[in-house]
């Protein structure tokens, strides 16, 4: 896949997501949440929990999820307490991170509280 297509189809796949957390009576906080660290996809919150959201897209939702890797995950994490500095709670607030998977037919699969200790 190209650049730009890649570029594209992740768009989609994110849109795709956030209507389907939006659907659900989420507020979508950030879209593409830039630090120094990396990016999350999506933050969203409901009745004071973060949820911070993985967007994967792939042929298939299993190799979707086999694109979240160790290093990944610690990006997130350094991310996700950078929002939380600036939230009222601070590191104390309810959070949570998904991962939601995209197929190459657009069905969506979240794995809520993916990345759990």
């Amino acid at each position: 896949m190209s650049g730009s297509v890649s570029y594209h189809a992740g768009l989609s796949a994110e849109a795709i997501v956030e209507r389907s957390y939006l659907g659900r009576g989420y507020s979508i906080a950030e879209r593409r949440y830039r630090t120094r660290h990396g990016e999350l996809d999506l933050i969203a919150q409901k009745d004071g929990q973060t949820v911070f959201i993985e967007v994967k897209k792939s042929a298939t939702h299993a190799r979707a999820a086999e694109r979240v890797s160790p290093r990944q995950m610690a990006r997130l994490y350094n991310c996700a307490s950078m929002f939380l500095a600036s939230q009222p709670s601070g590191q104390e607030t309810d959070s949570r991170f998904d991962v939601a998977l995209v197929d190459a037919s657009g069905q969506l699969s979240i794995l809520e509280n993916a990345l759990a200790a």
